[in-house]
């Protein structure tokens, strides 16, 4: 099978979606977006486990910047998002779970999912991308969004000729991984009435959320995420391991004679604590192939961390790139 397009967008997170929105509203329709998972949203991540759900990737988001709070505005206008807690810096929750807001901005956008891209050739008049399982799909201009090394490996398997300020560029980017304990309970955990926690908590603990009280859950399901350095002290330990320690050490907080039952997920590109000060990366000039997503900050962003956001305004600013080609 062989697709011809003018411009493809490599991964269906915030930052893919963000930058094909913009080309959809620029009345460029000749494009596509590859995903290769069985849904849009990377981190904006949803699962239910029985009559619960939980959000397990990005629990909420804030606005730092007027372009991203205009979208939000927008957002909160359709009824996709509504604040959750915070007086003075909002944070923003989708009532139906952060994976349903994906869905919705990508509702219009030509997306196809269960397609991995395996490499990525240079040639002529554009780019040739092989899926895994053999699909060519030709493309004048190329933007990837998944996280630097699995897109340095990808431009590595199509032997792009990379200059070496790009593969630098690239090294310097560096990810925690972060380990998310989900635990179905028979009640309600101590927590806030806002169903979140961020301070005092157990060393290794980053935060935890209870999904009934945030309002996306019919039952008690809640999300305990590991700091990016406990998750990456134990990550070669095996699942079982990793959920015996995680519930030890939230045992003041998660009584074990409450748990119905519990899951691992584990994020490898979860926290870039390396990333460039730049919203995306160009790597060939003559024919378009761009890299963005979260752990490229607009020059303006004056956050010390990456965040829902910033993969937002990198996925617009790539899209914007790619509208002249």
């Amino acid at each position: 099978m062989t697709t011809k397009v003018k411009i493809v967008i490599v991964g269906a997170g915030m930052a893919g979606i963000s930058a094909g929105c913009v080309l959809r509203e620029n009345k460029q329709t000749d494009f596509l977006i590859i995903e290769k998972s069985r849904s849009v949203g990377g981190r904006m991540a949803t699962r239910r486990i029985d009559e619960g759900k939980v959000d397990h990737g990005a629990q909420f988001f804030t606005a730092r910047t007027a372009r991203f709070q205009t979208a939000i505005e927008q957002w909160l206008a359709r009824g996709l998002v509504k604040p959750w807690f915070g007086e003075h810096h909002a944070r923003y929750m989708s009532p139906n779970g952060m994976n349903a807001l994906a869905k919705a901005l990508a509702n219009e956008l030509p997306v196809r999912l269960n397609t991995e891209i395996s490499e990525i050739k240079e040639q002529d008049n554009g780019f040739l991308l092989t899926t895994t399982l053999g699909e060519k799909i030709y493309a004048a201009a190329v933007l990837v969004t998944a996280p630097a090394p699995q897109a340095k490996a990808l431009l590595i398997r199509g032997q792009l000729p990379l200059a070496q300020p790009v593969i630098d560029q690239l090294d310097a980017i560096r990810f925690h991984p972060c380990h998310v304990g989900l635990f179905q309970l028979r009640e309600a955990p101590p927590l806030p009435e806002s169903g979140h926690l961020d301070n005092d908590l157990p060393e290794g603990v980053m935060r935890i959320v209870d999904h009934y009280q945030k309002g996306i859950s019919a039952a008690h399901t809640v999300s305990v995420y590991m700091t990016g350095a406990w998750s990456l002290r134990h990550d070669d330990n095996t699942d079982r391991d990793i959920l015996a320690e995680v519930s030890t050490i939230v045992a003041p907080y998660i009584d074990p004679r409450h748990v119905l039952s519990v899951q691992l997920k584990k994020w490898r590109y979860a926290e870039a604590i390396e990333f460039l000060r730049q919203p995306y990366m160009t790597v060939t000039a003559a024919q378009p192939l761009l890299i963005a997503g979260d752990a490229f900050l607009a020059a303006s962003d004056k956050a010390t961390h990456t965040r829902l956001e910033s993969a937002f305004i990198s996925g617009v600013m790539a899209g914007e790139a790619l509208l002249n080609v």
